[in-house]
């Protein structure tokens, strides 16, 4: 473990907080783009976060944490209770989201606080004179960590994409992805759906070309649609069990049976159309559910079942 301590504490936006890690007992470690550490918190918890500096730098590690509604004790002691000078314990850095520099051509796309490895990757890219373009995806400026010191070192190899909450404004992923130029690879961090989205839009891409960091959920949410299978749900209150075809959602199904549900966006980003889970595992595709909300929640125009799963709805 590395002895680490707290530098400096950079409000970066109104919601993410930059720290600067030195090391306080040697040198660092080098790293290279795409890697994180994991960190031990001084209340006991661990969390891994993304080094977002040029890997150039020997002498620190830099890492920026979104604070978090639904905090599970991670980015609230980060953003209330770090100060300036304390020390903190960290591994050695780890990287499971390298840049493959035999490309010739790459596209990095960051949705939020995930342009922290994209950032660093794109100091790597800038400094091998590699071809790539960085397309840059959230709701407003002020959200937007880094916007201006990235305007200035990318020109226009930087592409903004402010969507102001409607997901339909943002960046169209297969449209952007549907043709491959030559050896190219594409890396993704942010939230889920844009992950699942990347993944489907070059479903047919060469494996090994695509490239994605997740920290939060697992493999089944950032899964492509393509890959779905039939399941079943259960209607508790109308005693009824239906299937849903795998090219179906629950909502469609729904609504074929009569069973009216209110909707607004239909891409799990507005919590409108959330039922009631009694039981069953659910493979959770919205980007609003919390952890304790999808436990008896679920957003049935965008959500499905785990393999193998049957889900009872408060319906």
């Amino acid at each position: 473990m590395l002895n680490l301590q707290v530098k400096r504490l950079t409000a970066v936006t109104p919601s993410i907080r930059e720290i600067e890690l030195v090391s306080a007992d040697g040198a660092l470690p080098p790293f290279t783009a795409g890697a994180h550490i994991d960190v031990t918190l001084g209340n006991g918890i661990e969390r891994s976060y993304s080094l977002l500096n040029d890997p150039a730098e020997t002498h620190r590690y830099v890492l920026a944490v979104l604070r978090e509604a639904d905090s599970r004790g991670g980015s609230i002691f980060v953003h209330d209770q770090l100060r300036e000078g304390d020390r903190i314990a960290s591994t050695e850095p780890i990287n499971n989201f390298q840049i493959n520099e035999a490309g010739e051509n790459h596209l990095l796309i960051a949705g939020g606080i995930g342009i922290t490895p994209l950032k660093s990757m794109a100091h790597r890219l800038a400094a091998r004179g590699a071809n790539f373009t960085l397309h840059y995806c959230a709701r407003d400026r002020e959200r937007a960590a880094y916007l201006d010191a990235l305007a200035a070192m990318l020109g226009e190899r930087l592409i903004v994409h402010l969507d102001g909450g409607d997901i339909s404004r943002g960046l169209d992923v297969a449209a952007l992805l549907s043709k491959r130029a030559a050896a190219a690879h594409v890396y993704v961090c942010g939230p889920a759906g844009l992950i699942r989205a990347v993944r489907e839009a070059a479903h047919d891409w060469p494996k090994g070309t695509v490239h994605y960091e997740l920290f939060r959920g697992n493999e089944a949410d950032v899964a492509p649609r393509s890959s779905d299978q039939p399941f079943e749900i259960a209607l508790a209150r109308a005693g009824k069990t239906l299937t849903v075809p795998a090219d179906k959602s629950i909502l469609e199904v729904l609504r074929a049976n009569g069973i009216k549900i209110k909707t607004l966006c239909k891409e799990g980003v507005c919590g409108t159309c959330r039922v009631g889970l009694l039981s069953g595992k659910a493979d959770h595709r919205d980007e609003v559910l919390t952890d304790e909300q999808r436990e008896h929640e679920i957003q049935v125009c965008v959500s499905r079942a785990l393999p193998n799963e049957t889900l009872v709805l408060d319906l």
